[in-house]
């Protein structure tokens, strides 16, 4: 495909996924400054495999399904005034002997023109989905995607794999085989290792290449493996927020214990299982248990991403100039993603990110404080998005930036994360943070403290640049004793704003730290404050 150039007044773009259980459908405006709202998401279940696998034929039930829902996900995204649409097929139409038949209906019914995809394409495309929102770094991670028909597996870091590989294995195809429509008690473990073995004959002569590329943690993606975690945290709470996206190999096989205790219709019943994944989840469960047995996997990390995400990513990685997926960490690229698709002051965030990051790391190094790289980025980001709320309206812009930074998809981060980002947005102006405010409350005493030292970082950068006009060349703190700390500004030229600014902070700086603020200004027009 040809490289794009963005269109100035923005497009829209939308993409499809049929799979052999559902059709997602994601619908995206590309804005003209590089980022992209989506606007859409949707999701059908259409069961496209459901008997294909024993005679390698859609059958025209799944086909009609297919077909009128693609018609009516073509007739939304034409509704949004979609321009493009990229739409792929995986396992089930990649194996179907009556491919052609479908797609030429797809084509002429729903006005789509699908592209079927191989196994190892659809590796690559969740990998890229998963790995530019999942913030690994350096490390090797295995990614595993269960789907309907077929498991795809990729080995890489955040930018790059060095392992693909699709497996003939999914929740559909081993129910087909072992789990028929017919059986509807529960599941005998004779049965259960009997799909076990299936499993692990499958996949034996890859687990020595995967090995090989020594994958230290595991991310899992699909709706399998979504709601087998759900599963486990309804039944096993435990106490910390990282629980809640992880699934541990133990609790995965109390869950399978359980589920195939059941006969279907209790099943279906179980807290947090999706009712219309009871008859296939067995055999979904069973692929992740295996390979979390054979790979010696303690646990996997949970993500909502997967290939759509990875067709956008795939999609904007054509186009010219488009800075969100250079050498950014996910991290960079969500926040940045955030803040453009507000439309806030590019500049003014950037100056005001460089003032707070020069406070933080001169009040280190005179022992103001003893906060490490970790707090450090978390002030970066939340002062680039500061100003978010403006988005909405000026007035009160904090507290509508607070909102929008909770409530938006920023990727990358746990949810103390988020929390502390968007509150050093809303305590960036007005009251400083209190003890008591509602918003911070559900943070424990040492992170408010924490909230209370970044803030203060925060509103002294912003009151250096008030004027919006990048005055302030340099700012240093110099020293500190035990009742006064000093600061040093040095100004490009007036900058009496900025100087009252800083004033206005004065006690709440004495609040934060237990010291008096004394600052000089040096430069045109400017006096020692």
């Amino acid at each position: 495909m040809r490289s794009k150039k963005p269109d100035p007044a923005g497009r829209i773009v939308s993409f499809l996924d049929i799979g052999t259980n559902s059709v997602r459908l994601l619908i995206v405006r590309l804005n003209p400054n590089q980022s992209y709202t989506i606007l859409s998401r949707q999701k059908q279940q259409v069961r496209l495999g459901e008997g294909e696998f024993d005679d390698e034929e859609i059958t025209p039930e799944a086909t009609e399904r297919v077909v009128t829902v693609c018609k009516r996900l073509e007739e939304l995204g034409r509704a949004f005034n979609t321009e493009e649409f990229v739409a792929v097929a995986t396992s089930a139409l990649r194996e179907a002997a009556n491919q052609n038949e479908i797609l030429h209906r797809l084509r002429l019914e729903s006005q789509i023109d699908v592209r079927v995809i191989s196994g190892r394409e659809e590796a690559r495309l969740i990998f890229l989905g998963v790995a530019s929102a999942t913030p690994i770094g350096d490390k090797k991670a295995l990614f595993i995607d269960i789907g309907g028909g077929s498991t795809e597996i990729a080995v890489g870091d955040e930018r790059d794999y060095t392992f693909l590989e699709s497996f003939k294995l999914g929740a559909i195809r081993l129910s087909n085989i072992y789990l028929p429509r017919n059986q509807t008690g529960p599941v005998p473990s004779d049965l259960y290792r009997k799909i076990q073995r299936h499993i692990k004959n499958s996949i034996v002569q890859s687990l020595g290449e995967i090995q090989k590329h020594a994958p230290e943690l595991a991310i899992g993606s699909s709706g399998t493996i979504m709601n087998l975690a759900e599963i486990a945290r309804r039944a096993f709470p435990h106490t910390g927020e990282a629980q809640t996206s992880t699934l541990s190999a133990k609790d995965l096989r109390k869950v399978i214990d359980h589920l195939c205790s059941l006969p279907l219709e209790q099943r279906r019943k179980v807290p947090g299982i999706n009712p219309e994944r009871a008859d296939i989840i067995i055999g979904g469960a069973a692929i992740l248990d295996v390979f979390m047995r054979e790979l010696s996997l303690d646990s996997i990390t949970i993500t909502t991403r997967g290939l759509q995400d990875g067709l956008l990513v795939d999609y904007l990685s054509r186009m010219d100039a488009f800075p969100l997926l250079g050498e950014l960490s996910p991290r960079e690229r969500s926040v940045l993603q955030l803040g453009r698709s507000c439309g806030i002051n590019e500049v003014h965030a950037r100056t005001v990110t460089s003032l707070a990051l020069d406070l933080f790391d001169s009040a280190r190094e005179i022992g103001l404080h003893t906060l490490g790289d970790h707090e450090r980025e978390l002030l970066e980001y939340g002062t680039f998005l500061h100003d978010v709320g403006s988005f909405i309206s000026y007035t009160n812009h904090h507290a509508h930036s607070y909102y929008l930074i909770r409530n938006s998809e920023i990727l990358g981060f746990d949810q103390k994360e988020v929390t502390i980002i968007a509150n050093l947005a809303r305590f960036h102006r007005k009251k400083a943070p209190r003890k008591k405010d509602p918003e911070i409350l559900e943070l424990d005493p040492q992170e408010r403290e924490l909230m209370r030292t970044l803030a203060m970082f925060l509103r002294l950068a912003e009151s250096l640049d008030r004027s919006h006009a990048a005055l302030i060349q340099q700012v240093r703190f110099t020293s500190s004793n035990r009742e006064e700390v000093h600061l040093e500004v040095i100004a490009r030229g007036d900058c009496h704003l900025e100087i009252w600014g800083i004033e206005g902070e004065r006690k709440a700086f004495e609040k934060a730290f237990g010291k008096r603020l004394v600052f000089t200004v040096t430069g045109a027009a400017n006096e020692p404050g």
